[in-house]
Formats: C-alpha cells, sequence, structure tokens
C-alpha cells in the first residue's frame, strides 16, 4: 500500500514538473521550487525532440578526440573553452574512460528503452490530458552535405539497426520527395522513423496547467539557499530546506526531496555533502516565424550538428555543446554558425534573421546517461538530473520512474545503470 507522502521538488524544468505529475497522480502532496519562472531552464528552448534515433551517447569513440580538435574554434559544434578547473579537469577523465566502444554499446539499449518509453508515455499524456503543443510522429531525417558525412550517417544507421530503430536511406530526389524544403547541396539523408516532435514551450505551460490542476503547489522565483539536515536511526535526512522568495526567506518542510535541478542540482547537491559529476553543457536556438516552404520534418544537419524543429507556427534552428562552465553568455559566432545551417540545408524563401535567440544549460554526465535514483548518503532524496541533450525526450519517463522510486514499485526500466553512485 502507498504511503502518501509531502514531496518537495527542487527544479520547474521538465524533469520536476512530469515528477510533480505523476507523484500526484499517484496521491502524493506536493510542492515544487523554481528558482525562476517555470521552463525557464533548458526545458523551454530546446529542438522539441524525441529521439529514439538518439540512442548513442555523448560519449562515444572519437568525440573526446574531435572535441580537442575543435577547441580553439569557438563557432565550432563542440566547444570545450580551456582552463583550469578541477570539476571540468575530472569530469573530462571520466568521459575520456566512458568514450569507449564497450561503454557506449552498454549505453545504448539503456537510452533506448527510456526514449521509446518516453515517446509513448509523451502520447498517452497529450492524448489523456488533452494537451495542445504541436505532437507529430513523423520521424526525423540525417541530412549530409558530403559523402564523408553520408558514410558516418550509414555506419551509426547500422548500429542503431541492431538495437531495433528502423531508418530509410533516402539519396538525391528520394530525399526533396520527402522532405521538399531540403537544399540541392544536400546529397542525402536517413529517414528514423520512430521518432517524435512537438513545441516545447508550450507542452510545458500546459503540463504546469494541468500540475496545478491537480492541486501541486508551484511555487516560482524560490531559489533554494540552504538545506538543514537530521539523522534519524543512525540515516541521514533532509529536514528542511531554506529558500528564498522576493517576498523573502521561506523554509519547506517534506517527507521526500526530489533533486531536479538540472545543471544546478550540483550546486544544491553540495549544501548535502554530495558531489555530482555533471558539467553545463551550453546549447543555443534561434527561433522564428515557420515559412511557408519551410520542411515538415525535423532535420539534423549532419556536417554542422544543429537540428531544425518545425513547432506548428515556429521553425527552430538548435545546437552546439559548449563546455564553459555555468553561464548564459551569448556567442555570436555561434550563433551565426546556427543560422547558417539553414541557409545551407534549406531553400527558404529567405534568410533565418537572428531573432528570438535562447540560450540554456544541458546537465552533462561522463557517460551520457542521466541520474535517476536515490543516493546512499540521504535517506529521503531522490536525484533526477543529467539528461544532457535530452531531457526534454525523457521528461515523462524520468517524473514516472521517480514516482515508482518514492512509491517502491517495479519501475518501468532499469535503474541499475542510472544509479547515482556509478562513478
Amino acid at each position: 500500500m502507498k504511503n502518501h507522502s509531502e514531496i518537495l521538488i527542487i527544479g520547474g524544468g521538465v524533469i520536476g514538473l512530469c515528477s510533480a505529475y505523476y507523484l500526484r497522480k499517484a496521491g502524493h502532496r506536493v510542492t515544487l521550487l523554481e528558482k525562476g519562472t517555470i521552463g525557464s531552464g533548458s526545458s523551454m528552448g530546446n529542438a522539441g525532440i524525441i529521439p529514439p534515433s538518439h540512442s548513442i551517447p555523448l560519449a562515444a569513440p572519437g568525440v573526446l578526440t574531435q572535441g580537442i580538435k575543435w577547441m580553439l574554434n569557438p563557432s565550432s559544434p563542440f566547444y570545450i573553452k580551456p582552463r583550469l578547473d578541477a570539476d571540468l579537469l575530472s569530469w573530462l577523465w571520466k568521459f575520456r574512460a566512458a568514450c569507449q566502444d564497450g561503454p557506449m554499446k552498454q549505453s545504448i539499449p539503456v537510452l533506448r528503452d527510456l526514449l521509446y518509453t518516453s515517446r509513448d508515455l509523451y502520447q498517452s499524456l497529450i492524448a489523456d490530458e488533452d494537451l495542445a503543443c504541436d505532437f507529430e510522429q513523423k520521424g526525423l531525417i540525417m541530412l549530409f552535405k558530403t559523402e564523408a558525412g553520408l558514410d558516418e550517417g550509414r555506419h551509426e544507421m547500422e548500429l542503431l539497426r541492431t538495437y531495433g530503430a528502423p531508418a530509410t536511406e533516402l539519396i538525391g530526389d528520394a530525399l526533396r520527395a520527402v522532405e521538399p524544403a531540403v537544399s540541392d547541396a544536400v546529397i542525402g539523408g536517413i529517414h528514423f522513423q520512430d521518432d517524435a516532435h512537438f513545441h516545447p514551450a508550450r507542452f510545458m505551460d500546459e503540463m504546469a496547467r494541468r500540475v496545478d490542476y491537480y492541486g501541486a503547489t508551484i511555487e516560482p522565483e524560490t531559489e533554494v539557499t540552504g538545506i538543514d539536515m537530521a539523522s534519524v536511526n543512525g540515516q541521514k535526512r533532509i529536514d528542511s530546506v531554506t529558500t528564498l522568495q522576493p517576498s523573502g526567506p521561506r523554509t519547506f518542510t517534506a517527507d521526500q526531496v526530489v533533486l531536479a535541478a538540472g545543471s544546478w542540482s550540483p550546486n544544491v547537491a553540495r549544501n548535502l555533502g554530495l558531489s555530482l559529476p555533471i558539467q553545463p553543457g551550453k546549447g543555443y536556438s534561434v527561433s522564428v516565424a515557420n515559412p511557408a516552404n519551410g520542411p515538415s520534418h525535423p532535420l539534423i544537419a549532419h556536417e554542422r550538428r544543429m537540428a531544425i524543429t518545425p513547432m506548428g507556427d515556429t521553425l527552430r534552428l538548435a545546437g552546439t555543446m559548449e563546455l564553459s562552465g555555468l553561464n548564459l553568455d551569448v556567442s555570436e559566432a555561434r550563433v551565426t554558425a546556427i543560422r547558417a545551417a539553414a541557409d545551407e540545408y534549406l531553400k527558404l524563401d529567405e534568410r533565418v534573421p537572428a531573432e528570438n535567440v535562447w540560450v540554456g544549460m544541458r546537465p552533462l554526465t561522463p557517460d551520457g546517461l542521466p541520474i535517476i535514483s536515490r543516493v546512499d548518503q540521504v535517506e529521503n532524496l531522490v536525484v533526477a538530473t543529467g539528461h544532457a541533450m535530452l531531457g526534454m525526450a525523457m521528461g515523462p519517463i524520468t517524473g514516472k520512474l521517480v514516482a515508482q522510486i518514492i512509491d517502491g514499485e517495479e519501475p518501468n526500466v532499469d535503474l541499475e545503470p542510472l544509479r547515482a553512485g556509478r562513478w
């Protein structure tokens, strides 16, 4: 029998919001704390793709070597800002170990199961709650301008096929028959049929309303400033959480606490004496009105490592990975690189303007897998973070798993590879 508890969630992105939804549906009393506005982090400006095709983790053979080559180019798809930082150096050492064929192949089925289960939960959640967020499952098309890029895509396609992801190669006119918006400079593409896409900001707005409707308490503009611990029967527990709101300090108590603060999770964890190996990976997006001859499928410009996603009346270009610390500074070189992807891979009526630029921080673990687990050091804490570029895609499955962990139920997927202490 479930013990309906008081749950405090730290973080109001898609992970926190989906956790609040499933915990309320399970009957728990839920309070959600967000230091900004709901969804103001990476949940609002991302590419809006739910991609089982992205089951290969960021930590893959050759990635670190390529990143080092790109280090001197601040507009490159994967940029590591050179700096002496102990946490970054420790993370890079663990990342190096994960960028091997064996660890990668162990991670692929984990990400596959998370992504497919989350996509199915999105479908049922959107239907059950009647959420207007421009959700479509038309698949995703990887685009290639070079033979070398196409060869890389074919290798990736064959690898993912062995794990159950269907894909079709499209060359020349066959590609443009499926997606007429693709430029003639693109020589081929690979269509992954199982992927879906939607408008993430609209989903977040709709979900916030549903969570509020079901009785959760949402506290925006509430920054965690301290955590008090207690010892019960020899085990450490979170006793209270101190916050700062516009009206002044406020303290919250709860039976269970969920840490879902994305790239800010390590800062909160330090209050608990915990070290989470997470680096913030800065990403960018540019959003414009979707032109009449814009694409109807989400696309990946392979050589640019950019996503191009139609979201109803919006066209979003998103991408890049910048390891430069926890900051939201805008690099004009990166914005220019994102706009260039549209010019190179699409045949639009006019050039994409540099407007509605967004910057967000994606929480990166060294092995590319999220952390979804309890921790040994704090008896009443569940950590749900480290989703890298797939946080939006994994929102529902993560929220569902958080509820299952708290209720002691059999989880939808194997949690062993996602445990906090695996390093």
